[in-house]
């Protein structure tokens, strides 16, 4: 016993280094933490493409179809959305990445909500969508819930969370984004404005 109380008072920083790991590896709000740490720096945001920028764009008739639908069974469809700005967010409560970036997209929905052209769509893919609401819930976000109503266009979703996608008023995809990124940040958000201004 005396030799470890030694050998802890020798490798300190080491032992607070591997408590620290053994935290992060367990629980799934302080790897949260951690990711929100580095995508704080914007390093992992991707940029929202100007139009002439877009060659390749999914053809809207692929995901026009697609209809998600809220907690009250309201089915949204995307072809209704014609002239809106959409932010499409694709998440889990399981996905230590979402966690990490719900909050950015809270900020980001507080900013923007009351814009009659900007539309989210947060869309859970638990297997049981009460977790999602459960996490919402205990964190004290007001995104709006929503469940693929069906089949999921894989130009939108690939598999991959999160994955964030932007619509511009044409339907054109500007942002399509895999991974965690940070959509509280005001160059972000200048990008958004930027859309909302371009006509329909």
């Amino acid at each position: 016993m005396e030799n470890l109380k030694v050998w802890l008072r020798k490798n300190t920083s080491t032992t607070i280094l591997t408590v620290l790991f053994l935290i992060v590896l367990v629980n799934k709000d302080a790897k949260a933490w951690l990711m929100r740490q580095v995508a704080s720096t914007g390093i992992l945001n991707s940029r929202i493409s100007e139009a002439k920028e877009i060659h390749n764009a999914l053809p809207k008739a692929s995901y026009a179809d697609f209809t998600v639908k809220n907690e009250n069974g309201t089915v949204i469809n995307f072809s209704d959305l014609q002239g809106k700005v959409v932010f499409i967010n694709f998440w889990a409560s399981w996905c230590p990445p979402c966690r990490a970036e719900f909050p950015s997209v809270q900020k980001f929905y507080n900013q923007y909500k009351k814009s009659p052209d900007m539309v989210f769509l947060t869309v859970n893919l638990d297997d049981n969508p009460d977790l999602g609401k459960s996490y919402l819930q205990e964190k004290g976000f007001t995104v709006p819930f929503l469940v693929p109503s069906g089949k999921i266009p894989e130009g939108l979703y690939s598999g991959s969370l999160p994955t964030t996608v932007v619509l511009d008023k044409k339907g054109v995809i500007r942002l399509h984004h895999k991974g965690l990124a940070d959509y509280s940040k005001q160059s972000f958000y200048r990008q958004i404005d930027h859309l909302l201004k371009e006509k329909s």
